[in-house]
């Protein structure tokens, strides 16, 4: 009977070790964020919060995450758009050191669109509704759609768009999301794209804390092989979303006209 009541005293201390435990990719420092955070486990299939791209503090970097960097690789392009993408690289390099920087998207106030609205340079909500996922960012007020559980449209068929037509669905405790159709002039480190472009994203919960989005870029036209880069998030507890409005470059002179100065793309610093 002794002997009895010792093993089972011990299959219930171990079973209680195993429960107390971080599960699965989760570190013993996000358990006790999972206890700082919530008195309850966060479903693994539970995104909604607000969220920041990761930054890895002083030297101290987590094997397990990536650092800030969003992109160490250059973008496989074929050939033909290879020469041209790292000609324009190394001009837009050196406009930004004459002071001079060429006339893009953030001077023209044209939002970042998909798939650069998830690098996240400002904060981003993340709502999961039935149905749907909603994300915004606060960086020009972006927003959003996943729905999930639908077909997707054909591509041939997707009306261009800044972010496109995402769909999604859960495989397990990952999301995978599709999304075409967008538009010509949205383009993600100045990489051109064909209407053809697929954008592709897996995202998971790492730690209650902590989710990370794995996107490929998939364009037959341009790009020789899938382009796939990860980024992470962590939960910003607390932190409201500020008004994020962009008004453009422009000047007003005494009489109240507007105008708007442009340097030409050949970054000569020719003003128009």
């Amino acid at each position: 009977m002794g002997l009895a009541i010792a093993l089972a005293l011990g299959g219930l201390a171990a079973a209680q070790g195993q429960s107390a435990s971080p599960g699965h990719g989760t570190s013993p420092a996000a358990g006790t964020a999972r206890a700082q955070t919530s008195a309850s486990p966060v479903p693994r299939t539970d995104l909604t919060g607000t969220w920041d791209r990761y930054h890895p503090s002083g030297l101290k970097l987590n094997p397990r995450f990536t650092s800030s960097i969003p992109v160490s690789t250059d973008p496989p392009l074929k050939p033909k758009y290879l020469a041209a993408w790292k000609a324009h690289q190394a001009a837009s390099r050196a406009a930004d050191q004459r002071g001079q920087p060429l006339f893009g998207g953030y001077a023209q106030c044209i939002p970042d669109g998909m798939p650069a609205m998830m690098m996240a340079m400002f904060p981003m909500d993340v709502l999961q509704t039935p149905g749907q996922i909603t994300i915004i960012e606060e960086a020009y007020r972006q927003v959003r759609y996943i729905y999930l559980d639908q077909k997707q449209v054909a591509i041939e068929d997707a009306e261009p768009e800044f972010w496109g037509h995402s769909v999604g669905h859960w495989v397990g405790d990952t999301l995978h999301v599709n999304t075409v159709g967008i538009r010509p002039e949205v383009q993600f480190q100045d990489v051109p794209h064909s209407n053809l472009l697929q954008i592709d994203e897996r995202i998971r919960l790492l730690t209650p804390d902590m989710f990370e989005d794995r996107i490929t870029l998939i364009d037959p036209v341009y790009l020789t092989k899938p382009w796939t880069f990860t980024w992470q998030y962590q939960r910003r507890a607390g932190y409201k979303m500020l008004e994020y409005v962009c008004e453009s470059n422009r000047e007003v002179d005494k009489n109240g006209a507007q105008s708007l100065q442009l340097l030409d793309l050949s970054g000569n610093g020719n003003a128009h």
